[in-house]
């Protein structure tokens, strides 16, 4: 889920209609409801958060700090014009990237996933300097990786790919998974995938929905890479292992 805050209900309204048409939920306030709502905000209500966008507002860089102080998830600022003075106030309190508008969806979407990379990532693992360099001549041929190296993940409204061929799914099936690979090797409740993906104050659809979502979704990779690379348990929730 996505959170738009503006105190131009215009501007709120036309990026979540952008934020709709990608098949992503979304949620907007105008800033003094919005400061109101983070006080008082719940833990799980704050990590089914993927992002904040801020559009143009006064005591923007104060809400940033605001929101910094709460989550770790991508703050994005909107600007209607360029200003390096602006901009620099803006990273100081805590932004991580200022879009000029016009912007489409989908590229605040790559940008924040970027961002959430950097944060949350985990850097690869440093090469061993004692072990010996194969011989390219007489180096096998590579075994087949494992899921999470054999399936890519984008982010930003494309399809997964495995072994570099595109992997179709239909939207919420992408988004839980995108979901969990997010949050990989962390335990994930249904509560917390079905806020996460529908929205925390998404009404008429039940929570259930997530359990035939995510059974759909398994059998596709079990079958596409010979394993299940999610695992579930009763109760408890899911994890991406990959």
């Amino acid at each position: 889920m996505y959170f738009l805050v503006d105190a131009r209900k215009s501007v709120n309204a036309g990026f979540k209609a952008g934020f709709d048409r990608e098949g992503v939920s979304s949620f907007s306030l105008s800033p003094e409801e919005f400061t109101s709502w983070i006080e008082t905000a719940t833990r799980s209500d704050l990590d089914a958060v993927q992002g904040f966008l801020l559009g143009d507002f006064e005591e923007r860089a104060r809400c940033a700090s605001t929101i910094r102080r709460q989550s770790r998830a991508p703050i994005i600022a909107l600007a209607d014009s360029r200003s390096l003075e602006q901009t620099l106030v803006l990273f100081d309190a805590g932004i991580d990237d200022v879009l000029p508008k016009p912007v489409h969806v989908r590229e605040i979407l790559a940008r924040a996933e970027a961002i959430w990379r950097r944060v949350n990532g985990e850097p690869p693992p440093a090469p061993d300097p004692a072990a010996p360099v194969p011989d390219e001549a007489q180096t096998p041929p590579a075994p087949q990786g494992r899921a999470s190296e054999r399936l890519k993940v984008f982010f930003d409204g494309r399809d997964p790919e495995i072994d570099g061929v595109p992997f179709v799914l239909p939207r919420r099936e992408r988004h839980i998974l995108e979901f969990l690979v997010r949050n990989r090797g962390r335990r994930v409740t249904k509560t917390q995938l079905f806020n996460g993906v529908y929205g925390v104050y998404t009404d008429g659809v039940e929570e259930s929905v997530v359990e035939g979502h995510v059974s759909k979704l398994r059998k596709k990779l079990a079958q596409a890479l010979g394993h299940d690379p999610i695992e579930a348990k009763r109760y408890i929730g899911y994890t991406y292992v990959g």
